[in-house]
């Protein structure tokens, strides 16, 4: 089936960024509790649907190549997850335009996931509040409930226990990724080992972050910033040292205020004074490392 644009639906799919990432614990099935400030970037995938009545999925774009089988990408394990809980349900050809470097950290699949169910529900005629859609959201992956409305918010737990949307200030930023492909479980099993066997009794209590504390202004929301933690960056440089270089780089130009690594790597986001200023860094970058992906965006 040829995609039309009288026909077809389009959603975004923004990149996801942590500007935190605290380990909180281990629970016996494996999984590490964590809290984490999420926001979300103006840059990321795009999806296209046209309903019919079979899942199918095309991949196209800069990073398309680097995915593995469209029959095991989350937009149609998403997609299917939903049919699973609503009778009759109405899917269809998805066409996914890949921006996004793969397994870096900015959650594309958890967000190409999110954006496919919102598609559907509005094929559907579903309410984004509907607790099927949330269901199939979580079982789809851990980030895939929060990028499913892509909204600011606090996220605990493995990634089910969301706090209400955030009123945060908008933020420039450049997103930087050094060409490495990192594996989240890789990345959870050098944290595991850099401390030993991690299990909930050995990793340090920290008071839980209270929402309404949350600075709304920009230059007080970056010194907040300053005071937490990425708990998986260590972990993921010593998988990855090109991590490092590309937080020495973004720490080193002018108007940086912050640098860190989002999610597990290796993407790292630097925050800049003002667009203008993240712009030159962006373009500053890839004048001096073309292997890296580098772009400048707001987040928010």
């Amino acid at each position: 089936m040829t995609l039309s644009a009288r026909t077809a639906l389009a959603e975004a799919a923004p990149a996801k960024v942590n500007l935190t990432l605290e380990i909180r614990g281990r629970r016996s099935d494996g999984y590490h509790e964590l809290e984490s400030l999420v926001v979300f970037a103006r840059l990321g995938d795009r999806i296209r649907l046209v309903p019919a009545v079979a899942p199918a999925l095309d991949v196209r774009g800069p990073f398309a190549a680097a995915l593995g089988s469209a029959s095991e990408n989350l937009v149609l394990k998403a997609a299917r997850l939903l049919a699973s809980r609503i009778e009759g349900l109405t899917l269809g050809r998805f066409e996914l335009w890949k921006r996004l470097p793969v397994a870096a950290g900015i959650g594309g699949g958890s967000s190409d996931a999110a954006a496919a169910l919102r598609l559907i529900a509005r094929v559907n005629a579903l309410g984004l509040d509907d607790a099927r859609l949330a269901e199939a959201a979580l079982a789809a992956g851990a980030d895939v409930p929060v990028c499913l409305a892509a909204r600011p918010r606090l996220v605990r737990g493995i990634g089910e226990r969301l706090s209400d949307p955030l009123d945060l200030p908008r933020l420039a930023a450049v997103l930087v990724n050094p060409g490495v492909a990192l594996a989240t479980k890789d990345v959870f099993g050098a944290f595991s080992v850099r401390a030993g066997a991690r299990t909930p009794d050995k990793i340090p209590a920290r008071q839980s972050v209270d929402a309404a504390a949350i600075p709304p202004g920009r230059d007080a929301l970056i010194s907040w910033l300053r005071l937490r933690a990425n708990d998986l960056e260590q972990p993921a440089i010593s998988l990855v040292p090109a991590i490092a270089e590309v937080l020495v780089e973004l720490r080193g130009l002018p108007e940086c205020d912050l640098a860190r690594m989002s999610g597990s790597g290796a993407t790292c986001f630097g925050m800049f004074r003002n667009a203008r200023a993240a712009l030159t860094a962006a373009r500053r970058l890839r004048a001096s490392r073309p292997r890296w992906w580098a772009c400048a965006t707001m987040l928010g």
